[in-house]
């Protein structure tokens, strides 16, 4: 089963693919921020065969919603309707500074940041494997 994660900004959207397993997950790319934004991930959910999505849930450290959610909202919202895939909401904290922590300040730093968050879903839903498996 194949996964799109989605690292929302306020100026870019990172994006990662998992493998088709679903149990590794990639750096795709990043996107800006527009009105685009849709049409490309319908796109990409088509030309990639994604079954189901994994989105960035922006909370502070208290758990409450930062500024940023009510567009993250609304974005699944759009998304449940038009692509018609399960869309799991994941915490997101501190992706980004983990990502230019492991690669640097680079322009892929949202993709990656998306990665991680994705990870940490596929990390959580597979069982592990067994060392002969690998």
């Amino acid at each position: 089963m194949r996964y799109l994660g989605i690292d929302h900004g306020t100026k870019r959207v990172g994006l990662a693919l998992s493998d088709i397993s679903g149990r590794m997950a990639f750096p795709y790319e990043v996107v800006p921020m527009d009105s685009t934004l849709i049409e490309r991930l319908l796109r990409i959910i088509q030309d990639k065969s994604v079954e189901a999505i994994v989105l960035g849930e922006s909370k502070d450290y208290k758990g409450d919603d930062n500024p940023i959610m009510h567009k993250i909202r609304r974005l699944k919202a759009v998304l449940e309707e038009r692509a018609r895939l399960p869309i799991f909401l994941v915490p997101e904290v501190l992706s980004s500074r983990e990502a230019m922590h492991i690669q640097g300040d680079t322009d892929q730093n949202d993709a990656s940041a998306a990665a991680i968050v994705l990870q940490s879903y596929l990390d959580r839903i597979n069982p592990p494997r067994e060392e002969n498996d690998a």
